[in-house]
């Protein structure tokens, strides 16, 4: 059985928490064990007492004392991961579960070191979302592409697998939005064989939660240059 650890940090997400975590234990993958990390980041609405309530829901629980962002839980979650495989899920509904098998069939067939989850290469729903978002995606994925010689289409999507040995959480140094970035550095450093495959995808607005802003663009241009400029 490959083991596969799926890290779901989670911060104010009391409207989608339980859905989310109900939709990621309904799917089955032949040949696949799932390990379930939530980390809550010092939450403030009912996130963390919705979890307590229902522990059947996940493997581990892990709560930050404070609120430090989605970096710094993502980097406890790799922390506390035993799978051989790492996946991420973001705690509300914007990326559906029952694309998983779609994200471990390059890991299944090919050994794959790394599988993307794409928004943007033949996605059967792709709910409509803000033009300059979409920009900054395109100029960020492109720029990513250049210094590293891949061909990817979509690296900010949540959906990132990958193989655990390939980061080392101790060398992450970012706990913000760039540290996507940063970890896809390190990853391709240590790796050969890269896969996409198309994922739907139900972006929120900020009415209903978003939490990215333009502005953190300018941190993960930064991040993707100086990480390929000092490997």
């Amino acid at each position: 059985m490959l083991r596969l650890s799926i890290i779901v940090p989670a911060f104010n997400e009391e409207k989608t928490i339980l859905e989310i975590l109900k939709k990621v234990n309904s799917v089955e993958i032949s040949g696949v064990e799932k390990e379930i990390i939530v980390i809550d980041d010092c939450s403030s609405d009912n996130t963390l007492k919705l979890l307590e309530s229902n522990p059947s829901l996940y493997n581990k629980l892990v709560k930050l004392e404070f609120n430090s962002g989605k970096g710094a839980a993502v980097k406890k979650g790799l922390k506390e991961a035993s799978g051989e495989y790492i996946l991420f899920q973001d705690a509300d509904l914007e990326y559906d579960p029952h694309d998983y098998p779609k994200l471990l069939e390059p890991v299944l067939r090919f050994n794959a070191d790394l599988v993307i989850g794409s928004r943007l290469v033949a996605s059967q729903l792709t709910r409509v979302y803000y033009f300059w978002h979409k920009l900054g995606n395109k100029f960020i994925t492109l720029l990513f592409n250049i210094l590293n010689n891949t061909t990817f289409t979509d690296i900010y999507s949540c959906y990132l697998l990958f193989k655990r040995n390939r980061v080392n959480p101790d060398k992450l140094s970012k706990t913000g939005w760039e540290q996507q970035a940063e970890i896809l550095s390190q990853i391709i450093s240590k790796s050969d064989i890269f896969y996409e495959v198309p994922v739907n995808y139900y972006g929120r607005t900020y009415e209903e939660g978003k939490k990215i802003r333009a502005r953190h663009a300018f941190a993960v241009i930064l991040t993707i240059v100086s990480k390929r400029l000092l490997r």
